[in-house]
C-alpha cells in the first residue's frame, strides 16, 4: 500500500553520518530518515574500529575530529551511557620507516618519540621489528552503539522518524521539492534531499539523475585474536604500523586487529576474505609476538572514499535541494558531531562556524564534478 509522507527534509542512510546530520537539522526542521537495511549502522558505521584517533587523516578528518571532541567527552542528555574511553595510540615502525617518522612528528610535534625499549614498557611482547615509534597520549574508544541510539533519541524528542527496511530505488526533482519513492510502498516528499547513504551514495545521486562524484567503496576486514592469558591488553594503547599497514587494539578482552586492507568493492554487505584474515595475522605477527595467533572471528565492512580522500559535505550546485554527506573513508565515526553540524548548517542555510570555514570549500562536491570548481 502506497503511504505518502511530507517533510522538509529528507536524509538517505541512517549510519553516524545521516543520524548525526538528522539529528542536527531537526532541531529546525521536520526531517524523515530513510534506511535500507533492518536497522540503523548495519554497515560501514557498525563495523567501524570504533576508535578517536586525533593523528589519522588529513588536515580536513583531523580538524572536525578534534571538534568533535567536546561532544563525545562530555555529550548530551540524549546520550545515556560514555562515548569516550580514554586509549591512547602507538604508531610502530620498522627501521626502514624512519623517514615516516620524521615526517609524522614534523606534521605533529605534539607526538612523543619512543624507543624500542619505550615501546616495550607499554607494549611488552613487542617484536624487534619495531625500532621507532610515536606515542599519542590522546584519543579513545567510541562506543558506536551509544552514540547511533543517542542520535535516534535525540530525533525521537524532536519528532522525526527513522524508516528502516526502506530501500530507496527513485529520487525524483519536482522543481520545487523531491519526491523518493522506497521499495515498500513509501513515497516522502521533501523541499531537500540529503544523500548519505555511504556506499551506496553514488548510485543514489545516479537516481536523481546527476553523473557520478567517483566515491569509490573499499573493503576493509577485521578479525579478533584471543591474547595470551598474562598479557594485560585492556592497558595498551591501539598499536598502528606507521604506513597503517595494520593495526590493533584491545576488544572486549580480545584483540581486534585489521590489515588496514582498501580493496574496490561495489555497493554490498561485504564478507571477509581468507587471505585478507592471513595477512592480518601475518602483520601482527610481525609485531607481536604470537606465534600462535588464531583468529576467532572476522568481518569486514566498508569505507567509501572520494578521489581526493577528502569528505563530500554539501549542496550539489546540478541540481537544488539536493545535498551530499559521503566520502567519510573510514572516519565518519569520530567526526560525526563536527560534520553533522556543518552538514546541518548547509541544508539549512544558516552561517558556518568559523573553526570550520577554512575547509568548507575543501569539502564541497563542487571539487568532483568535472566543469566546476
Amino acid at each position: 500500500m502506497r503511504c505518502v509522507i511530507n517533510v522538509d527534509v529528507v536524509v538517505i542512510g541512517a549510519g553516524v553520518a545521516g543520524l548525526s546530520a538528522a539529528a542536527s537539522i531537526s532541531q529546525s526542521a521536520e526531517v524523515l530518515v530513510l534506511e535500507r537495511e533492518s536497522q540503523s549502522g548495519y554497515h560501514s558505521s557498525g563495523r567501524s574500529a570504533a576508535y578517536f584517533a586525533p593523528a589519522y587523516g588529513n588536515q580536513v578528518v583531523q580538524l572536525l575530529t578534534r571538534l568533535s571532541a567536546e561532544d563525545y567527552l562530555h555529550p548530551a542528555s540524549y546520550f545515556d551511557d560514555q562515548l569516550l574511553a580514554p586509549r591512547a595510540s602507538l604508531f610502530v615502525a620498522r627501521a626502514d620507516q624512519g623517514k615516516a617518522v620524521e615526517r609524522m612528528q614534523a606534521a605533529q610535534p605534539r607526538l612523543e618519540k619512543l624507543d624500542h625499549d619505550a615501546m616495550r614498557r607499554r607494549v611488552s611482547p613487542l617484536t624487534t621489528h619495531c625500532e621507532h615509534g610515536l606515542f599519542d597520549a590522546e584519543g579513545g574508544d567510541l562506543n558506536v552503539h551509544a552514540i547511533l541510539q543517542g542520535y535516534r533519541r535525540q530525533l525521537r524528542q524532536k519528532g522525526a522518524d527513522l524508516r528502516v527496511d526502506a530501500e530507496v530505488i527513485a529520487v525524483t526533482s519536482l522543481g520545487q521539492g523531491w519526491e523518493v519513492a522506497c521499495a515498500n510502498g513509501l513515497t516522502v516528499r521533501a523541499t531537500k534531499v540529503v544523500n548519505a547513504a555511504g556506499a551506496w551514495a553514488d548510485a543514489i545521486g545516479q537516481l536523481a539523475g546527476l553523473s557520478p562524484l567517483g566515491l569509490i567503496p573499499k573493503r576493509r576486514t577485521a578479525c579478533l585474536v584471543q591474547p595470551q592469558a598474562d598479557w594485560n591488553v585492556d592497558e595498551w594503547p591501539m598499536v598502528i604500523n606507521i604506513d597503517e599497514e595494520v593495526y590493533f587494539k584491545s576488544e572486549a578482552g580480545q584483540l581486534m586487529v585489521s590489515p588496514a586492507d582498501e580493496t574496490d568493492s561495489v555497493p554490498c554487505d561485504a564478507q571477509p576474505e581468507v587471505i585478507d584474515v592471513a595477512i592480518a595475522i601475518d602483520r601482527y605477527q610481525q609485531i607481536i609476538d604470537h606465534p600462535d595467533a588464531v583468529p576467532t572471528h572476522t568481518w569486514a565492512g566498508l569505507r567509501t572514499f572520494a578521489p581526493d580522500r577528502t569528505f563530500v559535505v554539501g549542496p550539489d550546485p546540478r541540481l537544488a535541494g539536493f545535498y551530499w554527506l559521503a566520502g567519510q573513508g573510514g572516519y565518519g565515526v569520530q567526526s560525526a558531531p563536527a560534520m553533522a553540524r556543518l552538514a546541518a548548517q548547509m541544508v539549512l542555510d544558516q552561517p558556518i562556524d568559523r573553526a570550520v570555514q577554512p575547509i568548507v570549500q575543501r569539502v564541497r562536491p563542487n571539487r568532483l564534478i568535472k566543469g566546476d570548481s
